[in-house]
């Protein structure tokens, strides 16, 4: 397919309340959507950097710059006959996951038109439904986190994840497991910690934890696998997966017994494809993390949790969880028995809402043949 224009737009989209993680506090997540045309089908993707250089060092800014100078230039006005091709393009370009993710995604989702299947289908999905948890964010007590839990158990959620940081943790740990003893439950601590706090660690294997997400430093492996051997709950790293060689160096290392993966933070689906398999391989599980998605990244998430591997429930939310108004129709929903549906329409399966789309977007630009 000849790769006739892409559109980049910087879109800004209100949260339905502020997420407060140990990063800091969120009211508003910036991505870039990314659009390409070819031969009168359109594909939709997201880059998923955001505002700050807080969870990644990548922010909208650079993914533009990246995209803009570097990445569409390879690609924009050549005849590609699948997304391997487009990949080999880019590839002069290091690091820059989130950049590359945006634009491999809507090249995913306009492959899958092509051929008229959904981008599940596409990417050797097996369910028609995936298991669904939900993130909160650090709450003011334990007794609105409380209230929050039970809000979301009843919607269906079949997980849930709260976000610590050092001072907010295990108390709430406590409190969640004296009111709800048998739910699943996980904390994420987005590298809040040290190996000074071993200590606190080993309380938390006293709670039943189906994991503990990405305790120690942002880019660390090492230190994760002198954390895991004292532990008994698994540690689940984040931020440190980057590709498939860096999923191999932590199964290798024993740093972890449990991998989130993340399209947006490793490159896109082609690589996430790549460390399932190494994973389902090794017998590591993994789970399909979030980045505040609107429903276009969502509608990807969900196509690539439906691969076998993603056993545990991942953090693919229902669209009201975050925003009053998705950009995409249907917008998604967790079902009562906490599953979502995967689409099964051509592509990603949901339609872009122009005129909302239109309304979050606070720069735009395309680049023609």
């Amino acid at each position: 397919m000849k790769i006739e224009k892409i559109e980049l737009r910087h879109v800004k989209l209100e949260l339905v309340a502020p997420f407060v993680t140990s990063m800091g506090v969120e009211t508003h997540e910036e991505h870039i959507i990314v659009k390409v045309d070819s031969e009168g089908i359109t594909g939709w993707g997201e880059s998923v950097a955001e505002g700050t250089p807080f969870y990644s060092y990548e922010t909208v800014q650079t993914a533009w710059h990246v995209l803009k100078e570097f990445i569409i230039p390879e690609i924009l006005g050549k005849d590609i006959a699948n997304v391997d091709e487009a990949i080999a393009l880019g590839a002069r370009v290091r690091g820059h996951m989130m950049a590359k993710a945006g634009l491999e995604s809507a090249l995913w989702d306009l492959f899958a038109k092509q051929k008229n299947i959904s981008l599940s289908k596409m990417l050797e999905g097996t369910r028609d439904r995936i298991d669904v948890g939900v993130s909160i964010g650090i709450q003011p007590s334990a007794e609105i986190l409380l209230k929050k839990i039970e809000g979301y158990l009843k919607e269906g959620y079949k997980r849930i994840k709260i976000k610590i940081a050092p001072g907010e943790d295990i108390e709430f740990v406590k409190a969640i497991r004296k009111e709800f003893p048998d739910i699943l439950l996980q904390v994420d601590a987005n590298s809040a910690y040290s190996l000074d706090d071993i200590n606190l660690f080993k309380q938390m294997d006293d709670y039943n934890l189906l994991l503990i997400e990405q305790p120690l430093s942002y880019d660390d492996i090492f230190d994760h696998s002198k954390l895991q051997k004292e532990l008994k709950t698994a540690i689940c790293l984040d931020e440190s997966i980057h590709s498939l060689a860096d999923a191999r160096a932590a199964i290798e290392l024993n740093s972890c017994k449990i991998i989130n993966i993340k399209p947006g933070r490793v490159g896109g689906f082609t690589e996430s494809k790549l460390i399932h398999d190494y994973c389902a391989a090794h017998n590591i599980p993994v789970w399909h993390g979030g980045m505040l998605e609107s429903g276009i990244g969502r509608a990807g998430n969900v196509a690539l949790a439906s691969l076998p591997n993603f056993t545990l429930p991942g953090d693919i939310s229902a669209s009201k969880r975050y925003y009053k108004e998705d950009i995409v129709h249907p917008a998604f929903e967790v079902e009562p028995d906490g599953t979502m549906i995967v689409p099964t329409k051509p592509g990603i399966g949901v339609e872009v809402i122009q005129d909302r789309l239109d309304n979050v977007t606070v720069f735009k630009e395309a680049f023609k043949m």
